[in-house]
């Protein structure tokens, strides 16, 4: 081809082709990212699922252990005066524990749903000894839980992992920290 003149008749739509393919690739690739992206967020869940479900049995228990009674609302955990109508039920003062017991420092979200309600598990005498997600996902993980909640394994639901406190059961915990940047 000299200079200055036009490129052949047959070469005109190649580059135009060219770019379709890059296009359709690209798109492709956004979307294989977009997967494992959504993944990773559904194991992180997860993870704070077990971490708040672990936390609340742990405080059922310190409840418990404190109290010799396990509590009626999620909301005792959280120490005297945040269920104001639970103590004007029994006609006992809001704060007539002379030391402030928190079992739990807040309530927390379940992070499947993304509310503050969780499914109770109710004790023989009808107060609270464990919670449950109101999720029904399906869970990711399927293994590598702590001791004591082997059942974990079998779940097909997020609401089959069932954190509770049974006394007098140690459950020994790896000492991880929850610290996320």
């Amino acid at each position: 081809m000299r200079r200055g003149s036009r490129p052949r008749r047959d070469a005109r739509g190649f580059t135009y082709i060219g770019v379709l393919a890059l296009i359709v690739l690209i798109g492709i690739f956004l979307a294989a990212a977009g997967q494992v992206t959504q993944t990773a967020m559904k194991h992180q869940r997860e993870d704070d699922l077990l971490w708040a479900g672990r936390q609340y049995r742990d405080a059922i228990g310190r409840f418990a252990q404190h109290y010799r009674r396990f509590p009626r609302t999620l909301s005792e955990l959280t120490g005297p005066g945040s269920s104001s109508a639970d103590a004007a039920a029994d006609n006992q003062p809001v704060n007539a524990d002379p030391v402030m017991f928190r079992a739990l420092r807040r309530l927390y979200r379940d992070p499947m749903t993304h509310a503050a309600d969780w499914a109770t598990i109710p004790a023989p005498d009808g107060s609270i000894m464990g919670v449950a997600s109101l999720s029904t996902g399906v869970p990711l993980k399927v293994a590598g839980f702590d001791d004591g909640e082997e059942d974990f394994e079998k779940a097909e639901t997020y609401a089959d992992w069932k954190f509770v406190y049974v006394p007098g059961i140690k459950k020994p915990r790896p000492a991880v920290s929850k610290l996320n940047p």
